[in-house]
């Protein structure tokens, strides 16, 4: 498989490496940062030796690929060009955009266009990655698979902010005044954790189920004393971080729900509960590290990406569960 990267930032480089382990070959990369354009891709990833591929500011080296793996942003209508001139040169795409995982929630008129245009070009487009895309969504419509009914789906992620990159840690205000944290997020100046929303949808969508609405909030988590972990020590009074919820209503109650926590000193885990008629059953983990698993994501769904196409797609579409809710069977 034959591999173009729409920016190489942290994850792009990640997925790069992980992409040539594994006997791909990445022909093509694009970036804007000036301390990237220009170098070849096997100096930049420190592999010992040059791929012959430079770094370039004009996205037409894409074209090159078979599969372009898309990570510069997070929200659609900032990346929609981006993306849109990637089809219109036949190239299949893989996003880390998060609001790419379910689109039509805030962009239904740019996802609308995007799938237009996807087919146009006869090529598929799908928005992924570790969270949204796999661990509070996939995972749980997965899990919820040997349930006739499910009553409710709860998925919770919790992570050590303190392991995690440190512009990670700066969109969440890590260290900061809470309170300066909390105009932040107001503004927009940055924004914690995006997909809670998306999550949601992605498994109501897998079961066919109509949300009445859907809610979602994000607040600071003041350190209550000094905390350290992995080097990073915030004092008593300063942010470590945010906890963050989504949840989808039908029939009156809340029967999807999300929760993303990232906070210095935070436990490691990941934990979905599937409440189910008659039973229900409770998974947990240790811990997915974030980055790894995102490109893990990226590739695996990468190379089988085309056998879906055309069209704009998301998880829900590959997912081969279909579970049922209990409220849509209520009379």
């Amino acid at each position: 498989m034959r591999l173009g990267f729409y920016g190489f930032g942290s994850i792009g480089m990640l997925t790069a490496r992980l992409a040539i382990e594994r006997g791909y070959e990445v022909v093509a990369a694009v970036d804007i940062a000036p301390e990237l354009v220009g170098r070849d891709v096997g100096e930049v990833l420190r592999l010992g030796e040059k791929l012959g591929v430079r770094i370039s500011r004009d996205p037409s080296v894409l074209s090159a690929a078979d599969v372009v793996i898309h990570a510069t942003g997070s929200y659609l209508d900032k990346v929609y060009p981006q993306i849109a001139n990637v089809i219109r040169m036949g190239r299949d795409v893989v996003s880390t955009c998060e609001t790419l995982a379910y689109p039509y929630y805030l962009y239904p008129t740019l996802a609308r266009s995007l799938d237009r245009l996807a087919r146009l070009y006869g090529v598929a487009v799908l928005g992924t990655g570790i969270n949204p895309g796999f661990l509070l969504d996939t995972l749980a419509v997965v899990l919820a698979a040997p349930f006739h009914l499910v009553e409710r789906i709860v998925a919770r992620r919790s992570v050590d902010a303190a392991k995690r990159r440190k512009p990670f840690q700066r969109k969440i205000g890590v260290g900061e005044d809470p309170k300066v944290v909390e105009e932040k997020l107001k503004r927009g100046d940055i924004t914690g954790h995006v997909g809670y929303a998306e999550s949601v949808l992605l498994i109501a969508d897998a079961a066919g189920l109509h949300l009445e609405r859907i809610v979602e909030g994000q607040e600071v988590v003041p350190a209550e004393r000094d905390v350290e972990s992995a080097g990073v020590r915030v004092p008593r009074g300063m942010n470590l971080g945010i906890k963050g919820y989504g949840a989808g209503y039908a029939a009156g109650r809340e029967v999807i729900r999300v929760e993303f926590h990232a906070y210095v000193g935070a436990e490691e885990y990941e934990e979905i509960i599937v409440e189910g008629r008659g039973y229900s059953v409770r998974w947990r983990s240790t811990g997915t590290p974030g980055d790894i698993g995102t490109a893990s994501v990226l590739l695996n769904i990468a190379e089988v990406l085309p056998e879906y196409g055309p069209g704009l797609l998301t998880m829900a579409d590959l997912v081969p569960f279909k579970p049922k809710f209990a409220v849509q069977v209520r009379r």
